[in-house]
């Protein structure tokens, strides 16, 4: 019956119901929406730091972090490669790199960029070059002089596939060695400046370059499922002398990602608030309102023998339902304009300095967190009865003397 009449009620005057209705649509509608961008805005960072060279965990010499100098070089891989048989899962992926800063150039153009040797094959299982080739094609274990560069890389040298590219770096011995590579292929990534800095090489060649013998920089491993996984990691932590190695996990590799995640839920909930302050003073203000006008209601009602609480739950019935119907709409609205954003996304590329500097990607895809979705929903609905029920102990405190004087 409360919800019967309720719902009557709502919309005695079907202007004023539209008018909180829009208010509490648009409410619902910019908190899905937004929530859905900033953790799209989260989700490709992650995404896109793990898969950029990163992995889900990653092993380094001890001091290789704070000095990536090729003398903080793991000279026997044996080790480790031992103690990733026994701690990673059956379908976890990992792969040996070289990595070294270095100096490309050509006849007209010189800059510096990382030199990574790899192998292709399990390198294409960990990170995205395997997958980002543009032109040309991948590294094969033929290309002992094989070279893959970016695009952005490419177009600052104006050069191409087919041509060669000189590098020059520092071996084991401190002397400055260099080799000349042929282009066989140039990769796009998510950011430009990705595209700038990396170039890879089959690892036996940079090896021999740098004469590093079966040495190598660092090993990048890819897990199965979610990115974080405590109990590989800590296995590894064990397994390995921490006197020689270190062990890495992806937020500590990324720390401007893990504290943009940080600071996510917390802008979140002020958002949702400043969104609700601006909602609720019109649902206030507009339910006092129709309370108002229905005091000789309520009045007759309570002559009649009709207690308090009754007209107190009453108004709060209609304010639920008012709720609900407008967080309906302001949903279903949401999700309309996040389908039609997935699929092409929101494009950045004319602000790529700037997205980049801030480790965004080039287009933004929204998604859809159900943590994000239910406390924008339950923000609007408990503090939208919170603040509707000032007017309904209004209504609930009328005499019938009261409200039959008043005019």
């Amino acid at each position: 019956m409360y919800f019967k009449l309720a719902w009557r009620n709502i919309w005695r005057n079907s202007r004023r119901t539209a008018i909180i209705l829009t208010a509490v649509v648009i409410g619902v509608w910019s908190m899905v929406l937004l929530g859905s961008l900033m953790r799209g805005i989260a989700v490709g960072m992650i995404r896109n730091g793990i898969s950029t060279l990163t992995g889900h965990i990653q092993i380094h010499h001890k001091g290789y972090r704070n000095d990536p100098a090729i003398e903080n070089r793991i000279a026997d891989p044996t080790v480790v490669e031992n103690a990733l048989k026994k701690a990673l899962p059956e379908d976890a992926s990992w792969t040996a790199r070289v990595r070294v800063n270095a100096v490309a150039s050509n006849a007209r153009h010189s800059s510096g960029v990382t030199l990574l040797g790899i192998d292709p094959a399990s390198e294409a299982n960990v990170s995205f070059i395997g997958t980002a080739i543009s032109q040309g094609r991948y590294l094969n274990p033929d290309d002992r002089n094989g070279i893959v560069i970016g695009e952005a890389l490419m177009k600052k040298f104006d050069t191409r596939p087919g041509r060669k590219l000189v590098l020059m770096s520092q071996d084991t011995d401190g002397e400055i060695a260099s080799r000349a590579f042929r282009i066989v292929g140039i990769f796009r990534a998510e950011m430009e400046a990705t595209e700038k800095q990396f170039v890879f090489v089959m690892r036996q060649a940079s090896q021999k370059m740098l004469r590093l013998g079966g040495g190598i920089s660092e090993i990048s491993i890819l897990l199965p499922g979610k990115p974080d996984n405590p109990e590989v990691y800590h296995r590894l932590k064990t397994a390995l002398p921490s006197e020689q190695f270190e062990v890495n996990d992806w937020r500590e590799l990324l720390p401007f990602q893990t504290a943009y995640l940080r600071i996510l839920d917390g802008f979140m909930w002020i958002w949702y608030l400043v969104v609700f302050v601006a909602m609720g003073f019109g649902i206030v203000n507009t339910t006092l309102m129709a309370v108002f006008e229905r005091m000789r209601e309520f009045g007759l009602l309570k002559a009649l023998g009709m207690k308090p609480w009754w007209i107190l739950r009453e108004v709060l019935t209609e304010s639920f339902l008012l709720l609900v119907t407008g967080m309906m709409i302001g949903n279903m609205l949401a999700f309309v304009c996040i389908f039609i954003m997935a699929r092409s996304g929101i494009d950045l590329s004319a602000l790529a300095a700037g997205a980049e500097y801030a480790g965004m990607t080039r287009v933004i895809y929204p998604a859809i967190a159900l943590k994000d979705l239910l406390m924008s929903n339950l923000v609007v609905l408990f503090l939208g009865i919170l603040v509707s029920a000032y007017p309904a102990v209004k209504a609930a405190r009328f005499t019938p003397v009261e409200a039959l004087a008043h005019t």
